[in-house]
């Protein structure tokens, strides 16, 4: 019995490895495969980075297309690929080497110079048409069978049936369509690149040709600004118009940007600035190089798509506080030709620190908006502070707006810019002003301040003086703290009204104080701070979407300058 029994012990190991063998296997298999599928996933990413940079298709891709979309190749719909955000082509990821070798893009310049201005053909993609499109023949809907059908030119962008193209629409010209005015044809850069070899720079020539109501469009988007909408905005603007035409600054300083005005004719260019204020005054900065150079006479005109926090600026030229994707892009185009063109006062602010006149080069900053010393330029300072460590959290507007009140309201309860009269000195246009026992000060130029206040008209009990941005005049007001900030946003109360003038000049005596100009922030010790007026800019105004202020402002202003043109006209 004894002797039977002995076995028992190798059975229970020879269990024991079995069981010991499948947790393994169990435990292993899981990482063995994840690990294969992640290997597998970036061989994949890799193959595609590297198709993405040797096509001349600026390819994306996407794990979602918002709505139903169907392979430009194999002709099946699909939820994840990429896509062309230039010419609009869409495939599947299998699909992508084909489609690179088989679809041509846009182009920006034709190979052949020899084809006249007006003799381009339309560029037909099939496929994936906008939605609410309609036929150029038959007038009917475009795109509403689920499957792959219809064509679209990519340049004027006009749609057809798949059984109302005909041989003679294919080689019909192509119009470049509703924004013919905005689009730099490719046969137009060809004709400037063969000049160019010829040593020729008559460019008007070429330009008469395209009509006098051509006014060709730069797109300058910042893809970081507000909620980070830049980066959809140039692709919506390159299947629009043509991708030369649009660049992203944080790749393209504006500078070099600006630099395509030169082959375009005379003060004929347009600029749509997609970003804050900060960015506008980004690419004013590099309008006035471009003055420098010499190259006035190509100077463009200057539009502004609001995607910051505060964008004052665009709200005092009529473009709204901020843009969210509520308007169409081609909308946004539209309103851009109907705009108007007006001055916009530029100043040089320029801070001499106390005691160190031989010593340091006076800073100068160039202003746009308004300078500012005290409770607002505080909340600021922390706002940008806290931005610069962690920018992944500010890059919604509303949360943005959400700081700025949490900032606001510890001031006042701390007030650490209390008795600002004992620590500076006002002077306008030379004369010394008394001031009462403020906060803060705020030097305006244009109309709102603070996200969408309009501070130095207030609540309209008094007759003041309208605040102009073309007058050469600056609004200088008083503040007594955060909460009477506050106070005057919602129209509760009204700033203590300075004066208005030529030059500013602020002495700060002692002590460290908070200062900002357009939104640029920093904290300075004993200085003297001098405003005067530097240049003029030209500007883009819309009418377009007025609220009942600005529409009383608007026209009063127009009885000022009527009665203006009048007393000259009786003086004459």
């Amino acid at each position: 019995m004894e002797g039977e029994k002995r076995p028992a012990p190798y059975e229970g190991l020879f269990a024991d490895g079995h069981l010991v063998l499948w947790t393994l296997c169990s435990v292993l298999l899981p990482v063995f495969i994840t690990f294969w599928c992640s290997l597998q996933r970036s061989r994949r990413q890799l193959h595609r980075r590297d198709i993405f940079r040797k096509s001349k298709h600026g390819w994306r891709d996407t794990d979602l297309f918002s709505q139903p979309t169907y392979c430009c190749v194999c002709a099946q719909h699909i939820l994840l690929g990429a896509f062309c955000d230039c010419c609009g082509l869409r495939v599947d990821e299998g699909c992508l080497k084909k489609a690179d070798k088989r679809f041509p893009c846009k182009e920006i310049m034709l190979k052949s110079d020899g084809r006249a201005l007006d003799a381009m053909p339309h560029h037909w993609i099939r496929g994936n048409v906008p939605l609410c499109s309609y036929c150029v023949v038959c007038k009917q809907q475009c795109g509403s069978q689920p499957k792959l059908c219809d064509y679209r030119c990519i340049w004027c962008q006009k749609t057809v049936h798949d059984e109302c193209m005909k041989n003679s629409l294919k080689n019909e010209k192509c119009d470049f369509g509703e924004f013919r005015n905005l689009i730099i044809p490719p046969s137009y850069l060809t004709s400037i690149n063969q000049m160019r070899k010829d040593k020729k720079t008559d460019y008007g020539v070429l330009a008469s040709k395209l009509g006098k109501q051509w006014t060709p469009l730069i797109i300058l988007a910042n893809s970081r600004s507000g909620t980070n909408m830049g980066e959809g905005l140039l692709g919506e603007f390159r299947i629009l118009l043509n991708p030369v035409q649009v660049f992203d600054v944080t790749r393209t300083p504006p500078i070099k940007a600006l630099q395509l005005c030169t082959l375009l004719p005379y003060h004929a260019a347009r600029v749509l600035v997609c970003g804050g204020d900060g960015t506008v005054g980004w690419v004013l900065d590099a309008v006035d190089e471009m003055k420098i150079k010499g190259q006035e006479k190509y100077i463009p005109q200057v539009a502004v798509l609001p995607l910051g926090t505060g964008n004052d600026l665009s709200n005092t030229l009529g473009w709204g506080t901020g843009y969210a994707g509520e308007v169409p892009v081609a909308q946004v185009l539209r309103n851009v030709m109907e705009a108007d063109a007006i001055k916009l006062d530029r100043w040089k602010v320029q801070v001499t620190n106390k005691g160190y006149y031989n010593l340091r080069k006076p800073k100068e900053f160039t202003m746009n908006n308004y300078f500012s010393v005290g409770p607002d330029a505080l909340m600021a300072l922390n706002f940008h502070a806290h931005r610069e460590k962690a920018p992944s959290l500010f890059s919604s507007r509303i949360l943005n707006k959400a700081v700025y009140l949490f900032y606001g309201t510890k001031d006042c309860l701390v007030q650490e810019c209390k008795d600002l009269n004992k620590k500076v000195e006002l002077e306008l246009d030379g004369e010394r002003v008394e001031l009462p026992n403020l906060e803060g000060i705020i030097v305006l130029n244009i109309g709102y301040w603070g996200g969408g206040c309009r501070l130095w008209e207030g609540m309209g009990d008094e007759t003041y003086p309208l605040a102009r941005h073309d007058d050469g005049l600056l609004e200088v007001v008083g503040v007594y703290g955060s909460f009477h900030c506050a106070q005057i946003q919602v129209k509760l109360a009204n700033p203590f009204r300075i004066g208005q003038a030529h030059t500013v000049r602020l002495i700060l005596k002692s002590s460290m104080m908070p200062m900002q100009v357009d939104g640029e922030p920093w904290a300075q010790g004993p200085c003297t701070v001098t405003i005067t007026h530097k240049t003029h800019a030209l500007m883009l105004y819309f009418s377009g979407e007025q609220t009942d202020d600005d529409i009383s402002s608007t026209s009063d202003q127009e009885d000022v300058k009527e009665t203006e043109l009048t007393d000259e006209e009786t003086q004459g």
